[in-house]
């Protein structure tokens, strides 16, 4: 079982699109014995909430549910659960590193490394935008989610 867990600020916007994108291409592949994912926050801002509604409204549109997702912050435990655990943006890589022990570090990655058509190592957050930016982080999502499960296959 490989397990990987999508990380960003607050767990309402960016971690959980890429953990719904995943979960729906893990279900496709039929890989659900195989694959498991969560997402998590570096801040406890959101705990116990469902995420954004303009983050629900984006993926609704596209076919992604939501519904049983809420928001938790990243504990250290996740460190040695997760195989993968993968940063949103490079403040979220530096904090993840800050908080775990040096023997965790090579599980935390930036996700956008996966991408293959994007040029950017970072999500950006959408929170303070307009709809267009919960359309641009699931275009980003889909893309290095695909590239992350492309990679996946390669490793085994």
């Amino acid at each position: 079982m490989k397990r990987i867990l999508f990380v960003c600020t607050g767990n309402i916007c960016r971690s959980p699109t890429a953990e719904a994108v995943a979960r729906r291409r893990i279900e496709e592949a039929g890989l659900k014995a195989l694959i498991e994912v969560d997402s998590a926050g570096t801040h406890g801002y959101h705990v116990g909430e469902p995420p954004d509604p303009r983050t629900r409204k984006a993926a609704a549109r596209r076919g992604y549910r939501l519904d049983d997702l809420l928001a938790r912050r990243l504990e250290i435990a996740d460190f040695q659960r997760f195989d993968l655990l993968l940063a949103m943006d490079r403040g979220h890589y530096e904090s993840m590193l800050r908080m775990s022990p040096p023997v965790y570090h090579p599980k935390v990655d930036l996700f956008m490394r996966y991408a293959r058509n994007f040029d950017c190592d970072e999500v950006p957050d959408p929170y303070y935008g307009g709809e267009s930016g919960f359309e641009a982080v699931l275009d980003m999502c889909e893309d290095a989610v695909a590239g992350l499960f492309e990679a996946l296959a390669l490793a085994r």
